[in-house]
């Protein structure tokens, strides 16, 4: 005598008539439309991005480091460890690290609120026009993050950035850059206020 669920279960998996259908029968689930990704793919992405968070501040750092390689003019505009000019000395920086922390740690926000856009949009739109205060930003600067955060990306995951985990990393990377430069910009716009 086993309990009702169990029976089910056992049915389910030897394929009985009484079984309910599998979740794999009929059409995927729909996604908001104004996310760039297909339902399959913003799993894979919220699969992949698990060993990501696993290892956040080594990916941060090694993001920003790769930034600070393609393009050292930026390296003036962060204060706190605009002195660390080597690999090194960057790698070795508690401030660096903190500050890489707090950019993947938005970047975790952002992945794991696209299951909820309007929440993501306000928050990534938020993030934006706050860069507005930060002296000499200039909105084109969001598109320098790009390429080293697919390489650290990359350097993270290992033999697991298949082509089609990097074309969806791209496509995610782009549609938050995206969503950045939105509220960079809207923050500007009259009436409205960097928060």
């Amino acid at each position: 005598m086993g309990c009702q669920l169990g029976k089910l279960a056992a049915s389910e998996r030897r394929g009985g008539n009484n079984a309910a259908p599998a979740l794999t029968d009929g059409p995927p689930p729909t996604t908001d439309p104004r996310l760039p990704l297909t339902a399959k793919q913003k799993y894979s992405m919220l699969a992949s991005w698990k060993g990501i968070s696993r290892a956040m501040e080594k990916t941060g750092i090694c993001m920003f480091i790769k930034l600070f390689e393609e393009n050292q003019d930026l390296l003036h505009m962060f204060e706190k460890f605009r002195q660390y000019r080597t690999k090194e000395e960057q790698f070795n920086s508690t401030e660096l690290a903190e500050h890489a922390n707090n950019v993947m740690n938005t970047l975790d926000e952002g992945i794991k609120g696209l299951d909820d856009l309007d929440n993501f949009f306000a928050y990534i739109h938020q993030i934006g026009a706050s860069h507005r205060r930060i002296p000499g930003f200039k909105v084109e600067y969001f598109w320098k993050i790009e390429a080293p955060f697919l390489a650290a990306v990359e350097s993270t995951l290992g033999d697991r950035y298949t082509p089609n985990v990097e074309n969806i990393y791209k496509i995610t990377i782009k549609f938050i850059l995206e969503t950045l430069v939105e509220g960079y910009e809207k923050g500007g716009a009259p009436g409205n206020f960097a928060t």
